[in-house]
């Protein structure tokens, strides 16, 4: 049987780009099959940019303010985009809401991480919100993009416990570095061809994922 190919990523921010470092590394160190071919950004002054740079690797700029609607953006984003017309884009921290069309040319080939238990907390400012709720426990999800905003299929989650007398950098932290570990692992299962996309869902390991796979942090003491 040939090797497989190395999978190229395109990864989307629109900040400091911690998720997109700790994924190149991943690459770099030979831990997943891919890498990161292109880094494009929404936001000029995003700091992921120069992280980016300083790794490396190619950037791009897209801004969104440099077009007159959403659609002409996007339009942008897609020729950016199609220049390498099969890789995984990764959205890491990207803050812009894609039309329909847009995911929809894309089904199946991008990838999202959202700081929470999905289906729970979906949208901005999570960690308040999880400890306003006096929730036990917290962590980070791992999707496939559809329309819906953070409601495609769920792939891996991580879990962990929320603390008394936690704040909301701390919970942050916390949720934070369990995503540098399962979002690179998702994209080891893709490049490795153990996770695909089929008939609108995701299979892994040749079976349809109709539930997350769970990684519990939960027991884990803090520093």
């Amino acid at each position: 049987m040939s090797e497989r190919p190395t999978l190229p990523l395109a990864v989307l921010i629109s900040g400091r780009g911690s998720n997109m470092v700790a994924i190149a590394q991943a690459c770099a160190a030979g831990r997943i099959k891919a890498a990161v071919s292109h880094v494009i950004s929404d936001e000029p002054g995003a700091g992921g940019l120069q992280r980016a740079r300083d790794l490396g690797l190619r950037t791009s700029v897209v801004a969104r303010a440099d077009f007159a609607d959403a659609a002409a953006f996007e339009e942008a984003l897609t020729r950016t985009l199609d220049e390498r017309p099969q890789q995984l884009i990764v959205l890491a921290g990207f803050m812009r809401i894609l039309s329909k069309a847009f995911v929809t040319r894309y089904a199946g080939r991008m990838l999202n991480i959202h700081p929470s238990l999905l289906p729970q907390y979906r949208g901005l400012h999570t960690h308040a919100r999880v400890l306003a709720a006096g929730e036990a426990e917290h962590g980070a999800s791992v999707h496939f993009v559809t329309p819906e905003l953070d409601a495609g299929p769920l792939v891996l989650q991580s879990r962990v416990a929320v603390h008394a007398g936690d704040t909301e950098q701390r919970l942050a932290e916390r949720v934070r570095a369990t995503e540098y570990i399962i979002y690179p692992k998702v994209i080891g299962w893709i490049a490795q061809g153990r996770l695909v996309w089929r008939d609108g869902a995701p299979w892994f390991d040749g079976e349809r994922l109709d539930a997350p796979m769970v990684e519990d942090w939960r027991s884990v003491a803090e520093d």
